[in-house]
Formats: C-alpha cells, structure tokens, sequence
C-alpha cells in the first residue's frame, strides 16, 4: 500500500461520486479544473452548479507534498518537515430547503522522512461523513446514522460510537452553543492497531467514501420534490449562515489548507452560494424550525 495506489484510489472514488451526483440531478455536469500547488503537487477541483436539485457542490481531490509551516508542524506534534497528504472532500448545497447539505472527506497524511530514519513512521488516515438538514426529519436522520453504523460496523465493533461522538464533538459551533447539524462519522490520525491493519484502516476509508453517494442520493430523492414556502427557503439560508460560521471559524482542513498555501478557491468552495444573517432570529414557539433546533445537540441517539 503506497502513497500513489492510495491516491490512485482516491480518483477513483472522485470519479464515482460525480457521475452518481450528475445521474441524481439530471441536468448538470461537473465542471473541471486541473491545479497544480507551487510547493509540490496539486489536484482536481469539480464543482457543479444551478442544477435541478444541486446549487452549488463541489467534489475535490488532491495530492499535495512539500515542506510543513513551522504552525502545521506545531499543531502536529511533529518534528519532521516534508509531508505527503492527499484525499477527497465534497459539500453539497441544494436548493431545496428540504434536502440536507452534506459533507464527506477521506484524507491521508504520512511524513515520508521518517520512514527512513529510526523514528516511528508517521502516517494515517482520518475522515467522515456528516449532514447538515435544513429541517430535521427524524426518519432520514435514522437512516443516515444507520447507513454510517452498518459500514464501521464491517470493520470494527467501535467505529461507529467512536467516530460518532467524535463528529458531535467536532461539528460544533461553540459560539452558537449548537451541532452544525445532526454529526455523522468523524476521525482523524487512525492508525493501524493490534486488532487492524494497515489494509484494512485503507479499506475503511474508501468504504467511507463509497457510503457516500447512496446514501445522500437517497435522502435527495425523499425530499427534493416536496414543496416549500420563502419561508422555509429564508431558515435554509438561516442555517447556512451557520455551516458558514463552522468552517471559517473551526474547521481543520481549511485551516490546513490555508496554511499549507493550498488553492483558495478549492479551500473556500464549502461556502454556501447564498446564506443570510438575520440579527437574533428566533424560531416561533412550537414551528418545524423549532424542533430542527431542538435537534441541534451532542449525544443524541440515532440507531
């Protein structure tokens, strides 16, 4: 298992998920741009827009190398300067308030200096999957969740509570005191144990990414011909502004990516197309929006 098959495989995953995206949207196509990063390497940014169902998504792969910042090096914990990191990360925005957003990344990171040294090697893979509903539908949350558990569940017993309290953890704004949305999956710097291998942690990743497109074009195609009111569309671009916030403010893969003078617009395509900040917006006592964010909150069980 090399550096070049785990990217290769990463294509290939980039490749799937687009064509199942087109197929589910019916109308538009994912424009390319080909990227190179001025300290070494670069990759493929997709981005599709103003479909039927899809405003805004992109689908992005990279394989980055080069010399670590002195800060990426610090928040690491590592002491070594070059680097190899390669992965894929989507967000989806549609334009139906009623279809959730939805993110996914599967990354891998090594330090190819200490393999040749006496040093522990330093490499792993981390990633997940997480939704982000407009309006929370307790069934389509049970679901997703499910979807999640069944595979973690093909590769170890505690992924799937590991990963998932992780995600709680991670996807949330602390400054609104709320989840992003209703979390997923999420882990970083996994390694192989005394109970996984290598092989199989690199399976579980593209088993992740594979999870993906069935199910989030499931939950599409449950909701995205329902009807809707500007009212429902003004709280869309409400919870946008919040997906906004998180990954401006949090997120570790833009701050990553920044830092490593990675491609702006590849960085920033999370971004919602449209998102609104209305000063103290409060939900009306007993609506749908409400309840949505009554479900915005670690611990909650889903399976």
């Amino acid at each position: 298992m090399t550096k070049e098959q785990i990217a290769a495989d990463y294509q290939q995953i980039q490749d799937e998920i687009c064509a199942a995206l087109e197929a589910t949207d019916g109308n538009a196509t994912f424009e390319q741009e080909i990227w190179e990063r001025d300290g070494g390497g670069g990759g493929r940014t997709r981005v599709i827009q103003d479909g039927n169902i899809f405003e805004k998504g992109g689908v992005n792969f990279s394989a980055v190398h080069g010399q670590l910042p002195h800060t990426v090096k610090k928040a690491l914990n590592v002491e070594q300067d070059d680097f190899f990191a390669t992965g894929v990360s989507i967000v989806i925005h549609p334009n139906h308030p009623l279809v959730p957003i939805i993110h996914m990344n599967i990354r891998y990171f090594e330090m190819p200096s200490s393999f040749h040294n006496n040093s522990k090697p330093v490499r792993w893979f981390g990633g997940g999957i997480d939704l982000t509903p407009h309006y929370v539908f307790e069934d389509d949350a049970k679901f997703f969740h499910q979807q999640l558990k069944d595979t973690c569940d093909k590769f170890h017993a505690d992924f799937y509570h590991r990963f998932k309290v992780w995600a709680d953890d991670y996807f949330c704004i602390k400054h609104r005191n709320e989840t992003r949305g209703i979390g997923g999956i999420f882990y970083d710097r996994l390694v192989a144990t005394d109970d996984i291998t290598w092989e199989q942690v690199f399976e579980f990743s593209k088993a992740v990414g594979r999870t993906f497109a069935p199910t989030y074009i499931e939950l599409v195609n449950r909701n995205r011909n329902k009807p809707f009111t500007k009212e429902q569309q003004l709280w869309q671009y409400q919870r946008r502004s919040r997906y906004a916030e998180f990954n401006l403010v949090y997120d570790a893969g833009t701050k990553f990516g920044l830092e490593t003078n990675g491609r702006i617009e590849s960085i920033l395509m999370s971004l919602p197309p449209t998102a609104k900040w209305l000063y103290n917006f409060q939900p009306q006592a007993g609506s749908e929006e409400e309840k949505t964010q009554g479900f915005l909150k670690k611990g909650i069980n889903w399976v």
